[in-house]
């Protein structure tokens, strides 16, 4: 037997077999956490007229996974009752597959409230094991004022309050979650992580414009992508050797392409790439030269720390928790919303962006996202928890 802490992992959003995107930065967190830990994860997953709860099974990098995935009928009356039951039914499921394995937890590490949250308080009391808590939704950032009905904040206080430790992964996030008076006495922020490969130094080629990047899930709401061209545009009419390289895809591409076509540029200075994998999006962004986000509101956006990890500096508006990784040493921060400010900002970083110290950007990115860091961190938490 392993003499590792042994971690129970579960979590509201994880990648399955319908979605391997799908909450991809909690499994980096359990990936992290097994450099140092023995850890198994057990996610559930509602599926649409599924006829029986099916388990699937899978030993993959440093941590064992066990999905389980339950019907659900959302056109059947009762709806929701139902679908709380085969929740519950799925959990003891993957409860009882972990039983057989002998595998009991010294802790249990709850991601996402407030269902997830409130398993680990059950599963915590009946085996009488401490559980912690890693927030990444920001339905709490008071600007968005999401969290609201009585049942749900009455069961997250409860759930925060007897939680060994809460890990929001920003300061912005850990206060907004105190505003609404989620108190526990020990609050840790503790960053998302960024794959190693970013880190990676690659050669560029020169090119004959300099490079402008945007990474984004086309959520026009928040990203404010349109806002973004209009700056560009208006930075075309006094300069042209540039390019803007636009990642992704999501539920308002097409508006936002459309509304490019709209804006009839003078020349071909737009370019979207569509949606990329993780190892592409690290070259895209290593032969770029400084990254661009407009947000409207954030909590802590991945693609600034692996911009950071690949050395590049970074413009961005001030919201969420983005001032706590962005500052005059590796950028410029912005209002929401100000688009002759992010004119200003592309135009002066179009001049300066090869005066930024790429090494220590990336240094401190290190100390920050990368697995080991973040997962010694979690580990450390842990020790004190269970002494």
């Amino acid at each position: 037997m392993s003499d590792k802490i042994k971690v129970l992992f579960i979590s509201q959003w994880y990648p399955n077999r319908y979605d391997p995107m799908f909450g991809l930065f909690v499994k980096k967190h359990a990936e992290a956490i097994g450099l140092y830990c023995e850890i198994v994860v057990l996610y559930v997953h509602p599926v649409e007229h599924l006829k029986t709860i099916e388990v699937v099974e899978t030993k993959r990098n440093n941590i064992y996974e066990v999905l389980v995935y339950f019907p659900s009928y959302p056109n059947k009356f009762f709806y929701k009752l139902i679908k709380n039951i085969y929740y519950l039914k799925a959990y003891l499921v993957g409860l009882q597959n972990l039983k057989k394995k002998k595998f009991l937890p010294d802790v249990i590490h709850a991601n996402i409230l407030t269902r997830t949250g409130l398993m680990a308080l059950l599963i915590g009391k009946f085996k009488k094991v401490p559980y912690v808590i890693t927030e990444h939704w920001s339905r709490y950032l008071l600007n968005r004022n999401s969290f609201k009905g009585c049942v749900r904040v009455f069961i997250t206080k409860l759930v925060v309050k007897n939680a060994e430790a809460i890990l929001p992964v920003s300061d912005c996030l850990k206060n907004a979650m105190l505003a609404h008076h989620l108190h526990n006495s020990n609050y840790n922020v503790v960053n998302n992580v960024v794959d190693d490969f970013f880190f990676i130094t690659q050669s560029q080629k020169l090119r004959e414009r300099k490079r402008i990047i945007h990474i984004s899930c086309f959520d026009e709401a928040a990203k404010n992508i349109k806002g973004i061209l209009r700056a560009t545009l208006e930075l075309s009419k006094k300069r042209q050797d540039f390019e803007l390289i636009i990642i992704g895809n999501g539920i308002d591409f097409n508006e936002v392409h459309d509304y490019y076509i709209s804006l009839d540029f003078k020349e071909k200075i737009v370019l979207f790439f569509g949606e990329k994998s993780p190892e592409q999006v690290s070259e895209c962004l290593h032969k770029s030269d400084f990254f661009v986000l407009f947000s409207n509101y954030e909590n802590s956006p991945v693609v600034i720390s692996e911009s950071l990890a690949c050395g590049k500096p970074v413009i961005s508006t001030n919201v969420g928790g983005i001032s706590e990784h962005v500052n005059s040493s590796n950028g410029i921060l912005l209002n929401a919303g100000d688009e002759k400010a992010l004119t200003e900002s592309m135009d002066k970083m179009l001049d300066n962006f090869q005066n930024y110290d790429v090494d220590k950007i990336k240094e401190e990115a290190r100390m920050k996202f990368s697995y080991e860091n973040v997962g010694n961190k979690i580990w450390k938490i842990y020790k004190s928890v269970l002494q």
